[in-house]
């Protein structure tokens, strides 16, 4: 493999993400945007949903809305960062309210970064490039 194959080695098309919110217009939007990039997106419309979802797809990235009935966004970036297995997947936290607060409490519990909805897809993009593809 030539150097830069090498450093090309991981590309948008072998990215597999994980999209948790319970807005079905969101998970469409999220797995809309990042298939047309050559991701693999699985979705789940909440936090149990998406722990099972997790242990059987292993996900590079996932994007978690913070309000979500039964189990939060926030409960379940916690349960992500305490499985020794996914500990080191990049979780990112999404949410309509841009307060300091929640991106404080998403830090907290061991997310990578927080994206305010509507978000683009330069954001859901950057956030792919900046934790799975190109990490330091």
């Amino acid at each position: 493999m030539s150097g830069e194959a090498a450093a090309r080695s991981r590309t948008a098309d072998q990215i597999k993400v994980m999209v948790i919110d319970d807005s079905k217009t969101i998970r469409r939007t999220a797995e809309s945007l990042l298939k047309k990039e050559g991701c693999t997106v699985f979705t789940a419309n909440d936090g149990f949903e998406a722990l099972a979802k997790i242990a059987d797809h292993e996900p590079d990235i996932i994007f978690v809305d913070i309000m979500m009935p039964r189990l939060d966004g926030y409960q379940t970036c916690a349960l992500i960062k305490h499985n020794k297995k996914f500990s080191k997947v990049p979780v990112i936290m999404l949410s309509s309210k841009d307060g300091l607060f929640d991106r404080a409490r998403g830090r907290i519990v061991g997310s990578e970064q927080y994206l305010t909805k509507p978000f683009t897809r330069e954001e859901l993009l950057g956030a792919i490039k900046e934790h799975v593809l190109n990490p330091n």
